[in-house]
């Protein structure tokens, strides 16, 4: 064993960091920010539906987390650049990213009308990119560099190695971010930010509401090494270790949470 010794006090305490989780109005993105919040960090909740996040607001207030929500389309440049302003506004600089918002289309290729195409690559890819860009570009402002603190975790899928007939679009937008952030990772190893990503596997949230139940949901899960969705929780650990200083040296990793879904 080195001269070093094993290093100990490792935890998640985000105490003094404020962390932006895009997606944030509902599902794992309203979980993220509720367990980033509990481990200290300072939340900013940003979606479109902006009535929807002042309830998320209220709630997480309630149990004494330090919240704020802006309305952001990830899609949109000036959006995107308003919303880390009023971040800054009110929290301070932003060290920590959440890029978590998402959607999908579901279907034969044939039949996909071309707007939900775009829409999914403008959510899911370029509202990935600007949602990254952004928080790196406040990072390096704010010395990120020097502090070695910037961290940024892209939500990709399995699907972005799995084929998942029927979700075409989707899965090449979630290949792309997996990418992207191995990409990012390099780019920015020297500006002092942390670049990973997580890949879930099928998991109980709102964009697979109704799915477990259906025909289609039964025939994947019985395909399963073990026969299920993941649960709500199943990301917690791994989102707070990447977004704390246990993670200093990680970067460019992708993780892959999905239960063995994989395995089959």
């Amino acid at each position: 064993m080195s001269d070093q010794g094993v290093s100990a006090g490792f935890n998640f305490d985000l105490s003094g960091r404020t962390a932006l989780v895009t997606g944030a109005s509902a599902g794992i993105g309203r979980r993220f920010a509720e367990v980033l919040g509990l481990s200290g960090a300072r939340v900013v909740l940003a979606a479109r539906r902006a009535e929807v996040l002042a309830e998320v607001e209220a709630d997480l207030k309630s149990k004494r987390i330090e919240a704020f929500s802006v309305a952001m389309d990830v899609a949109d440049e000036a959006s995107t650049i308003a919303a880390y302003d009023a971040a800054e506004a009110h929290f301070g600089p932003v060290d920590t990213v959440i890029a978590n918002a998402g959607l999908s289309a579901v279907g034969r290729a044939i039949d996909l009308p071309i707007e939900e195409f775009d829409k999914v690559v403008s959510v899911n890819l370029r509202g990935t990119f600007l949602t990254v860009r952004e928080g790196a570009k406040r990072m390096m402002k704010h010395g990120s560099e020097q502090s070695g603190r910037g961290r940024i975790v892209i939500i990709s899928s399995i699907t972005d190695k799995q084929i998942s007939p029927g979700l075409g679009p989707y899965s090449a937008t979630k290949a792309g971010v997996t990418q992207m952030g191995r990409v990012l990772a390099r780019d920015w190893a020297g500006k002092g930010i942390n670049v990973n990503v997580i890949s879930p596997g099928y998991m109980h949230t709102d964009l697979t509401e109704g799915l477990p139940e259906s025909r289609t949901g039964q025939a994947l899960i019985a395909k399963f090494a073990r026969p299920r969705f993941m649960d709500t929780n199943a990301l917690d650990a791994t989102v707070l270790y990447l977004s704390s200083d246990a993670a200093a040296q990680v970067t460019g990793s992708v993780f892959t949470i999905d239960d063995g879904q994989t395995l089959s």
